[in-house]
């Protein structure tokens, strides 16, 4: 009896609420969107992070849930955009144009139409990483080495194979290639199994103090002279950089290290909808100081150079927000 009284009882409540027009609004939906990262020891994964941190702040206002996710890098996060596995992506700028001309990875399945641009980030160096006790001075010196060049779907490994080619060494027959995740040659390295391994990534890494913080003595190899600059004569998304030394403070080096670069770029797909796409950036940029606090990598960032080294379309949700705040016509 006492159920039926209740259950009259919501009955008659709700009714008067309608019928004095007070509408309980249901509960928003939750837009749940994912950013395909990299390994948790680059740049890439807390650069995700930080991004979503910043996001999650406001997910009662945009009804956004932002998480990241550990990929295998720049070339996985392209496909998985593009195959709406994922709705954002940190990859290099140097695959980011090769993915909307149809080349590289991409050159039998021909230019991704989808792949839209959001904003640049973090400048990433080609680092090469070598034991003392291997006798590499230069990249010449890789001949006959043992070499992690990085693995398949990242994009570190075309860049590896880049430099090594612009040095005239053959990757396949010069060198005993090792192809593994980033994260797992630092510790290869000090192991012995390799002599030396490439890592595209933003300072300071913990993969590369990692690597310099062993028992073997490491130092970090420098990337220069005329053979570089026919490199990055043929390619424009790479361009000179240096790795300040004082990150490293156990690297054998003394002096910062030339060396070259991308730039790591922020994407998504044409299909991500475009109010997700414009509350990511404008939270990004609005609280761009806040950001920039998050990692040593974002010190250099201005909102102006978060707009270069982008090859794909603008994503209309950045545009839009672009153009509210000047930074575009």
């Amino acid at each position: 009896m006492r159920r039926l009284f209740l259950l009259a009882t919501i009955v008659m409540c709700a009714s008067a609420l309608i019928m004095g027009g007070l509408v309980v609004p249901a509960q928003a939906k939750t837009t749940f969107v994912t950013i395909g990262t990299g390994g948790i020891t680059g740049v890439y994964y807390p650069t995700g992070g930080a991004i979503c941190r910043i996001v999650n702040k406001k997910r009662d206002e945009y009804g956004i849930r932002c998480t990241v996710e550990s990929t295998g890098g720049s070339v996985f996060n392209i496909n998985a955009v593009l195959a709406g596995d994922l709705e954002f992506g940190i990859c290099q700028s140097d695959r980011q144009y090769q993915a909307i001309n149809g080349l590289a990875e991409w050159k039998d399945k021909g230019p991704q139409k989808d792949l839209r641009a959001i904003f640049s980030i973090h400048p990433e160096s080609i680092t090469l990483v070598a034991a003392e006790d291997a006798g590499i001075k230069s990249i010449k010196d890789l001949k006959g080495k043992r070499v992690n060049i990085g693995n398949p779907g990242s994009g570190q490994r075309q860049n590896s194979i880049d430099a090594l080619t612009a040095f005239g060494i053959n990757w396949e027959k010069d060198i005993h290639a090792e192809q593994v995740k980033a994260a797992e040659a630092p510790g290869l390295l000090q192991d012995g199994r390799i002599d030396a391994f490439f890592y595209t990534v933003g300072h300071p890494s913990g993969a590369i103090k990692e690597a310099t913080a062993g028992r073997r003595k490491v130092r970090i190899v420098p990337i220069e002279g005329p053979e570089l600059q026919a490199l990055l004569n043929k390619y424009p998304y790479y361009a000179k950089a240096t790795i300040p030394i004082k990150f490293y403070p156990r690297a054998t080096n003394k002096e910062d290290v030339p060396t070259f670069g991308v730039k790591a770029t922020f994407v998504t797909s044409a299909k991500v909808p475009e109010k997700v796409v414009y509350a990511i950036v404008k939270e990004v940029f609005d609280n761009l100081e806040a950001f920039k606090k998050l990692h040593p990598a974002y010190s250099v960032l201005t909102k102006e150079n978060m707009l270069e080294g982008l090859s794909a379309p603008f994503h209309p949700g950045a545009l839009k927000y672009y153009k509210e705040v000047g930074l575009m016509k």
